[in-house]
């Protein structure tokens, strides 16, 4: 037997199925596992299911319109601009423009926006491997060398396609280099060379390349178009998906398809054998809460039940709902609230019970208090998501937003004050007396501070009916002793007094004086005193004011301290130096000698 036959004829060199060197037995060969190369490799939705053509994209209508009566008229221009936020199609719009730019098929030689047939080269733009279309990432490639580099082969035709298309991801992140080097070339770009830029920063292009490009701003998705989107896939793939659950995703996603995909793509694998993946299981995976529990949340909030709103936000918190994410489920519902009383319930995308719930809100707050409602909510945002403990963030704002709920807006404060009927609706009937004889209030709200406030009056409106005024000084001091301090500030700065009498002031208004200044000083000056007050007004003359005499007299001072030698010398020896401000130095003793004022902001 020749060589070639033993080599022919010898046994392979390990039999499956024996046993190994170790003693092993063979394994079966229904157990042996198969390698992992032999199993195909999964591909995610966001991939799996990215648009082959242009009428898969979803939400762009009006920039596939144009495009299809660009390519129709054959007015295609040299560099398209594609901008939006992540997620909305700005790749996948590139990577169909340059097929449609290089579209060739048996039967159409020409560019072509419709690709339901897939043309020649097709295939290889689709998988990065056609040559003539480049696709760059300008995050790796900002230097201006290196888009020298790039703009060379420029000049040389397409190897086999129609045009040379160069995709650039990310533009703005090229240097001002690189874009300077780039504007010649777009401004006059050989006939075979169209360019296509995507960029989620259209701030940060230059004007300069902007105005050289046809610009496509991509917009946000709607989430009622990405849950039928959504919906389209799962019935693709076989998944059993709650419809409020796909909504919860396509809300989550923010507009961003891709984002919703992905997030799909999570809620899937979720799923327990036979059972449909359910909205509950979806907000645990988001860390959303219950959106029907944040509304009982808000009604509770907006009636100023304050124990019960923390009670809702504890069982929230402990169901794993975020703190954040709550405050925002609390501003979307003022702003659902604040529409449905505009619009009605029709106007909101919610289930007919949640619309409901939040047009009743709206209709029972006025438009003033749902403004400040979102205005509060908007600072406790902004403050839970700073704050060291987010939990006690949220607690202190539903804190405030109970107690502001029912209180009335300046306007309608105003109105009311006037009119007397906060006095009458807030007027004790009959509370028992406090250690001291006065009246005891009862806890919280307007009506507290008003049963306080009620028998202070009459005691020292009876002292004061005695009191006579023999000065005008002593009109002012009763000014400050009743803490009137807009009357006060008119009376130093438009009182020019003529004379003084008492029950009658004399006086010459200094220019920009309120209209009604006469009325207000003398009805004032006839509830704080018991006695009609007349106020007499005569043109030019008249001492001057209490603002005007300060600031002669400040002015007197400063030119004084100007005049010192000392300043002088100081002024002379640093060129430049200018007096900014002069007071006066306290005298000893003066902090005990001198009268303390009262605070305007104490209450006591």
């Amino acid at each position: 037997m020749s060589e070639t036959d033993i080599e022919e004829t010898e046994a392979p060199e390990r039999d499956a199925n024996t046993s190994d060197m170790f003693g092993g037995a063979p394994a079966p060969a229904s157990t042996v596992p198969a390698s992992a190369e032999d199993a195909p490799a999964y591909t995610v939705i966001a991939r799996k299911y990215r648009p082959r053509k242009f009428e898969d994209l979803i939400g762009q209508e009006a920039m596939v319109r144009t495009l299809t009566n660009a390519f129709s008229s054959g007015r295609i221009a040299h560099a398209f601009m594609l901008t939006g936020v992540r997620g909305v199609g700005k790749t996948t719009t590139a990577r169909l423009l340059a097929r449609a730019l290089n579209y060739e098929s048996d039967t159409v030689h020409q560019p072509s926006i419709d690709l339901t047939v897939e043309g020649r080269y097709c295939r290889a733009i689709i998988e990065g491997r056609h040559m003539d279309v480049l696709e760059l990432d300008a995050a790796s490639r900002t230097k201006v060398d290196e888009m020298r580099e790039l703009l060379d082969g420029a000049r040389y035709a397409p190897v086999e396609a129609r045009y040379k298309v160069y995709v650039i991801d990310e533009v703005h992140m090229l240097s001002t280099a690189a874009f300077n080097a780039l504007l010649k070339t777009l401004e006059e770009p050989p006939p075979h060379v169209k360019f296509i830029f995507a960029t989620t920063e259209i701030r940060k292009v230059p004007v300069t390349i902007l105005s050289r490009c046809q610009r496509f701003d991509l917009r946000r998705v709607e989430p009622e178009v990405i849950a039928a989107n959504l919906k389209t896939i799962c019935q693709a793939e076989g998944s059993d998906i709650e419809a409020e659950a796909l909504s919860l995703i396509a809300r989550a996603a923010e507009g961003s398809v891709r984002d919703a995909q992905s997030l799909l793509d999570q809620a899937i694998v979720q799923a327990e054998p036979g059972k449909p993946v359910s909205a509950e299981t979806v907000r645990d995976m988001l860390g959303l809460a219950d959106r029907t529990q944040t509304i009982g949340l808000f009604e509770q909030t907006m009636k100023g039940q304050t124990a019960e709103a923390l009670a809702s936000f504890r069982t929230l918190y402990g169901f794993g709902a975020a703190p954040d994410l709550v405050m925002l489920d609390l501003l979307e519902h003022a702003h659902a609230a604040s529409v449905a009383k505009a619009l009605g319930p029709e106007a909101l995308h919610l289930p007919s019970d949640q619309a409901q719930r939040l047009t009743a809100v709206g209709a029972t707050a006025s438009a003033g208090t749902l403004s400040r409602v979102w205005s509060m909510l908007l600072k406790a945002h902004e403050e839970v998501r700073r704050a060291p403990d987010p939990f006690a963030a949220v607690e202190m704002a539903l804190i405030r937003l109970c107690y502001a709920a029912d209180l009335p807006g300046p306007e309608e404060a105003l109105k009311r004050l006037q009119s007397g009927e906060i006095s009458r609706a807030t007027a004790p009937a009959e509370q028992p007396s406090g250690p001291n004889g006065g009246t005891r209030a009862s806890a919280g709200g307007a009506g507290a501070a008003t049963a306080y406030a009620q028998p202070s009056l009459r005691p020292v409106a009876t002292t004061e009916a005695q009191t006579v005024l023999q000065t005008f000084e002593d009109v002012v001091r009763l000014i400050e002793t009743k803490r009137d301090p807009l009357l006060k500030v008119d009376v130093d700065r438009f009182v020019r007094l003529v004379d003084f009498k008492p029950g009658q002031i004399t006086f010459s208004p200094a220019p920009g004086a309120p209209a009604n200044l006469t009325q207000r000083l003398s009805n004032r000056l006839k509830e704080w005193t018991g006695q009609p007050w007349r106020m007499v007004i005569e043109g030019g003359g008249g001492a001057e004011t209490a603002h005007e005499r300060e600031q002669r007299e400040a002015m007197t001072f400063r030119a004084e301290a100007e005049a010192d030698p000392m300043v002088q010398a100081l002024l002379t020896a640093f060129p430049g130096a200018e007096v900014i401000g002069v007071r006066q130095r306290m005298q000893p003793g003066a902090e005990t000698a001198a009268p303390v004022e009262p605070d305007e902001d104490d209450d006591a």
